[in-house]
């Protein structure tokens, strides 16, 4: 289901069961259509248990329900229940609904213990947390009268991996939402809202807002209510000038404060941190409006409870969305930042904690504890495309939430009363080790480095909290004593190895000179500040810091990301330059994505380190000729793959989701023998996602179980059982000679000559869609033919002035024959047709024969000497599993071409019977398509659509095509079989000269 029914699914219920509902009639009808008609379960009875029996003081009770996959427990009661009230249950102990659910929880055996207690009343769906210390605090209750807007709070019933209901992502994302809505009224105000530098106050404007209401809501150390209650005491043509005097204080400690300061700002504590250091920002005057969504929706807002790696997504997404293209941004959901992070180091640290955890000693225990607390409190940490800090954010608060692990264990170690207080250590001191300032970060945009900041000290405050709760002990959060070392500037033009608050790293050109001492030029536009210019670090250093001492490299433990997207064609010259400064004169640079510079960058920076990368990438980097371009030069740096994630749909928490197919790839040095791990996420109907995990001995550049395998462009086939491929017609004619079939007629009612020289024309579009163009062939009409035909020569006039003003040489020189194409593939055999691009959903690419009077365009593949066999190969699932693999892709679809996908293709060598029988199913595809004359390739081929005697005829086809290779049809996997090939592919190689690349 996707989130439009699910939406309206929810609407339906929320009417339905409006002031409604009985225990024992109603409850089963209740949980069913949750579960089928809103979340897209389609087999409810087999998921959900209702009347499980549990035994309780010797008697056996029933649950209303339970479901065992997500281990929810559920306690219905009827409507006008007093969810809140103490009922007296047999044996003579009053209890309320959710102690009794509790009561028949703790009778469970241990692997059917509760994740989720729910109660419900029909009106209220109450939801507490049993992973939680304290699972009474952490009650959640969703209305049903708000479910249309609530639905997916209820993914826990369903999903595993869920650790929190919701709320706290609405909260952002509503969060997320007022912001922008204040972000655009404040920028109405501005006298020039297109000047860089006012857009730049904006930003921090807006950030230094949103620490205030959240410092209001959730520090204590902050007055409660103490910001709304300053800024509405002020008119609205005083707030501006009221605004600007708070932040002053806020950046002054208290002993440097004017004895005689306003008490209402007095009260207000000192902050540090830099969020307020910098003075005389441009505010713009405030209206009636701007008053209106800073009090009265802003202020109102919960803001302690939002999650700061969503809220940090969103409110960057404040920015146009033309400045989140051009920057290449691709927002990430928390779940997809835990596919990157937690197979990169947050497994083998829950795993040593868990292991420590289990020990019986101790003093041991307490040691290692204590060991595994300064090791994770050691660990150093880059995200040089940091954005809104997502992967820095949930990585200091999954590691934080380790330590409060670690804090808890110490504690119950060392436990011991002193007046009531718990003291950590006895000693009093500060039990927090981890910091945000072992958290570095690289960003080009200067709001998203502000937001970046702001979100790491929301999370520093709330894990703050946690921790008090642990240790029963003030920890001080203000003034703001971690460093955030995010980092303004290109992350390609900065030596990510030398990242200090001493220096500024700016973007400076390989070939740029024009430095001088008190002006530096950078793309064009002065800098005027004072300052020195390191040529090798790329770092522009002020000042004099009063330390003689050298810089001393940093080390990170791991490297992470999601860096920008941008396909190699569409960079703008000064990405292209950044491609150039990394890769060098790298062969190929020109076909690589942006976002490979990185992983470059990466690679180079490793070499000889023991840190670990871990990066989302389009997964163009896996596929087509990027792959022997990239990672040939990778491996040669010394890295090794050690885990990754195949093509999977990246999603986010953003308003305005980007859906991208992407892979994740982690790397470290040659020499790390972690076990590599291949995963493989496959989408349910429900909306959940499947992950399928392998062990590998060795991850390829296609993200394949196998050997190091580049498959290079080929001008002619690796194997002579191939016939050749060639590629189809390439006009070059600006349009002028292709027609539908109605301006061909219309064409040849005004010029009857014509008629004989149109051809039926198939690019991919045409031959699946069985919908062909038609071609106007005029390289056989003599001159004397063609000027009777005067609308003919005002089509040759056109092709002909189109070629002259091209840029290129060769299309220039072109225009002298005019009645000819760029490429003239004619045949005049029955010819097989190979799509260049095809949709992904496809099981199979549609391939079939043509008969001679069509014209191929370029579009396609045309193989000339095809027979049935031929055509058997070609259209098995083994030619699929290789062209997915090694085959490049135009957004998600296939892209096939000739020179890597079919040339490169390891043909089988079947004996006389083998071929036959390929023979005999080919034949046996072509059969059942012409059993539906009025369908396209496209209906044939469509997964819905595909008709039964066409997809036994492929199964047929895909066994015959397997036993001519050898290949075990029962238990071999697509990635199986495409391991194999690859080794085909080498030994074919290693054992001929190379052929010439194209």
């Amino acid at each position: 289901m996707n989130n439009a029914q699910q939406r309206e699914a929810a609407r339906q219920f929320s009417q339905k069961w409006d002031n409604r509902g009985k225990e024992d009639e109603d409850a089963r009808s209740y949980w069913i259509e949750i579960l089928q008609n809103i979340l897209g379960v389609s087999d409810v009875t087999d998921r959900i248990d209702f009347e499980k029996k549990v035994v309780v003081d010797g008697n056996v009770k029933r649950i209303d329900a339970y479901i065992p996959e997500t281990c929810v427990l559920i306690e219905q009661k009827s409507l006008g229940v007093d969810l809140d009230k103490s009922v007296v249950q047999s044996g003579g102990v009053s209890l309320t609904p959710y102690e009794q659910a509790k009561r028949y929880n703790d009778n469970l055996p241990t692997s059917e213990k509760a994740k989720w207690i729910v109660v419900s009343d029909f009106r209220e769906i109450r939801i507490y947390n049993m992973d939680t210390r304290e699972p009474d605090k952490t009650l959640q209750i969703i209305d049903i009268k708000n479910l249309q807007t609530e639905f997916e709070r209820l993914d826990f019933l369903v999903k595993r991996e869920v650790v929190t209901v919701s709320k706290e992502e609405r909260i952002s994302k509503e969060a997320g939402a007022i912001v922008k809505k204040l972000y655009e009224a404040l920028l109405s105000e501005y006298k020039d809202k297109e000047n860089e530098d006012s857009l730049r106050a904006l930003n921090i404007l807006c950030v230094r807002l949103v620490f205030c209401m959240y410092a209001e809501d959730a520090v204590e150390t902050f007055p409660k209510h103490g910001f709304l209650s300053y800024m509405r005491s002020f008119p609205t043509e005083r707030m501006r000038s009221a605004l600007i005097e708070l932040f002053k204080i806020l950046d002054t400690p208290e002993p440097e404060r004017d004895i005689y300061l306003d008490p209402a700002l007095a009260e207000f504590p000192y902050v540090n941190g830099g969020l307020f250091s910098e003075k005389d920002i441009e505010i713009p005057m405030f209206n009636d409006e701007i008053r209106d969504i800073l009090l009265d929706e802003a202020c109102a807002h919960d803001w302690q409870n939002i999650s700061p790696p969503i809220f940090g997504a969103i409110f960057e997404s404040t920015l146009s969305k033309d400045t989140r293209r051009k920057g290449g941004m691709h927002y990430t959901s928390i779940s997809n930042i835990h596919k990157v992070i937690d197979p990169l180091f947050l497994d083998d640290i829950r795993s040593e904690l868990s292991s420590v955890k289990a020990l019986n000693n101790t003093t041991v225990k307490r040691d290692k504890l204590k060991k595994l607390q300064n090791k994770i409190s050691s660990l150093k940490f880059l995200d040089p495309a940091s954005g809104s800090g997502n992967f820095l954010t949930e990585s200091y608060l999954s590691l934080r939430r380790v330590e409060n692990e670690i804090i808890r264990e110490l504690t119950q170690l060392d436990k011991k009363q002193i007046d009531g207080q718990i003291v950590f250590g006895m000693d009093g001191a500060d039990p927090v080790k981890v910091s945000i300032s072992q958290f570095y970060g690289i960003e080009i945009n200067d709001y998203a480095v502000s937001v970046a900041m702001t979100a790491l000290w929301i999370a520093e405050s709330q894990m703050l909290k946690e921790t008090e709760d642990i240790v029963h002990k003030r920890l001080d959060y203000l003034p703001l004593k971690s460093n955030t070392n995010i980092i303004e500037g290109n992350a390609l033009r900065t030596d990510w190895g030398y990242l200090s608050d001493k220096s500024e790293h700016i973007t400076i050109y390989a070939d740029q000179t024009n430095v001088i001492n008190e002006d530096v030029n950078v793309i064009g536009e002065p800098i005027a500040r004072y300052g020195e210019i390191d040529l090798v670090t790329k770092t522009l250093s002020f000042g004099n810091t009063g330390e003689e001492s050298e810089k001393q490299e940093i080390e990170f433990d791991y490297i992470m990301g999601n860096p920008p997207f941008f396909g190699a064609r569409l960079m703008t010259p000064e990405q292209k330059a950044d491609m150039d400064a990394v890769f060098g004169k790298l062969r190929g640079v020109g076909n690589l994505d942006y976002v490979t510079a990185w992983f470059k960058k990466a690679a180079d920076y490793i070499c000889k380190k023991k840190t670990k990368v871990g990066f989302v990438s389009t997964n163009s980097i896996s596929q087509g000729e990027q792959v022997a371009i990239l990672w040939k030069e990778l491996l040669s740096c010394g890295v090794d793959i050690d885990f990754a994630y195949r093509t999977f749909v990246w999603d986010n928490e953003a308003a305005d989701k980007a859906h991208v197919h992407v892979v994740i790839v982690g790397f470290s040095g040659i020499g790390n023998k972690k076990t590599k791990v291949l995963y493989e996420v496959e989408s349910e109907p429900s909306g959940d996602d499947k992950t399928d995990v392998r062990k590998v001995s060795n991850i390829n550049g296609y993200l394949i179980d196998g050997e190091n395998v580049f498959i290079e462009n080929r001008s002619t086939a690796l194997c002579e059982e191939a016939p050749q491929a060639r590629s189809g017609n390439k006009p070059i004619d600006d349009g002028n000679y292709l027609f539908e079939k109605e301006e061909m007629e219309e064409f040849i009612k005004l010029e009857p000559l014509a008629e004989k020289y149109f051809r039926p024309w198939i690019g991919s579009y045409e031959f699946i869609n069985r919908k062909p163009r038609y071609c106007l062939w005029l390289g056989d009409a003599s001159p004397h033919e063609l000027r009777k035909m005067p609308s003919v020569m005002e089509r040759i006039e056109k092709v002909r002035d189109f070629r002259l003003h091209s840029k290129s040489p060769g299309t220039v020189k072109l225009a002298d024959r005019p009645t000819r194409f760029h490429v003239e593939t004619f045949l005049y055999e029955p010819f097989l047709v190979m799509p260049l691009t095809s949709s992904e959903r496809r099981r199979y690419v549609p391939i079939g024969f043509m008969t001679p009077e069509y014209l191929a365009s370029n579009l396609v593949v045309v193989i000339a000497d095809a027979g049935l066999y031929h055509f058997g190969v070609v259209t098995s699932n083994v030619f699929m599993a290789w062209m997915r693999a090694v085959c490049g892709r135009l957004k998600s679809d296939y892209r096939i071409t000739k020179d890597n996908v079919y040339n490169n293709f390891p043909w089988p060598e079947p004996d006389a019977e083998q071929k036959s029988t390929i023979e005999k199913t080919a034949q046996a595809i072509l059969s059942a398509r012409d059993l539906y004359p009025d369908s396209s390739l496209a209906d044939l081929y469509d997964l819905l659509t595909m008709p039964a005697e066409l997809m036994k005829a492929h199964t047929e086809n895909d066994r015959a095509v397997m036993r001519a290779y050898g290949f075990d049809i029962r238990s071999m996997s697509e990635a199986d079989c495409v391991a194999e090939l690859m080794k085909m592919y080498k030994k074919l190689t290693d054992n001929q000269p190379k052929k010439e690349t194209s």
